[in-house]
């Protein structure tokens, strides 16, 4: 096993790297109980992207876990979640932005940094604008729906340490944006760092 790529993203930060075909991109959520928004192309063709309806249908589940794949809208894998030591993650909460917490929050809020302005910075690196800004997966964040089918933002099931393993079945280009959430639970009302690794020949 080679370790290509290892990187500690600051609280409230962007990410983006390109994981190969075949490599295995691996979150680690090192203060616990912090959300990591996170999006997912086709490398070679951005217009073919991680789809949350189709991959919720295909596997008739909302929430992420060991052998969940993430697909694009045509149902094509782009990545395999090949381990998680956390047990469930968010697909339909959504990233937070200036716009949605001052209507949540307030408009103290505004001036707040958020996950869509971090997609945003990141995207531009790759060409990539607003438009291409689709419903993401929230890893460890907490979200969950009661019988009368109300979603909650509560205290995560995270802990430090914790990891979540995905395996890219394409070349894939990954957003992340280390959520500077500070109004919910989602980070425990205080934001903290997460490592992001990418090896290839055999998981670890």
């Amino acid at each position: 096993m080679i370790t290509v790529l290892d990187a500690e993203v600051p609280a409230r930060a962007p990410f983006s790297t390109i994981v190969e075909k075949g490599q295995s991109l691996t979150i680690t959520d090192l203060g616990g109980n912090q959300a990591v928004d996170f999006l997912a192309y086709d490398a070679a063709d951005h217009g073919k992207r991680y789809s949350a309806a189709t991959t919720i249908a295909a596997q008739r589940n909302i929430f992420l876990t060991t052998g969940s794949v993430l697909r694009t809208q045509e149902g094509t894998p782009l990545m395999t979640v090949t381990a998680d030591t956390c047990g469930r993650h968010d697909t339909i909460g959504g990233a937070c932005s200036k716009e949605s917490n001052t209507l949540r929050y307030g408009q103290h809020t505004r001036f707040q940094h958020a996950c869509v302005e971090n997609f945003l910075i990141e995207g531009a690196r790759w060409g990539l604008g607003k438009r291409d800004l689709v419903s993401n997966v929230n890893w460890y964040m907490n979200v969950p729906v009661e019988t009368d089918g109300t979603l909650g933002i509560v205290d995560g099931i995270s802990a430090p340490g914790l990891l979540v393993r995905l395996r890219a079945e394409t070349e894939t280009l990954v957003l992340v944006s280390n959520c500077p959430q500070l109004n919910n639970p989602c980070n425990g009302f205080d934001p903290t760092p997460v490592r992001i690794t990418v090896t290839e020949g055999g998981a670890r």
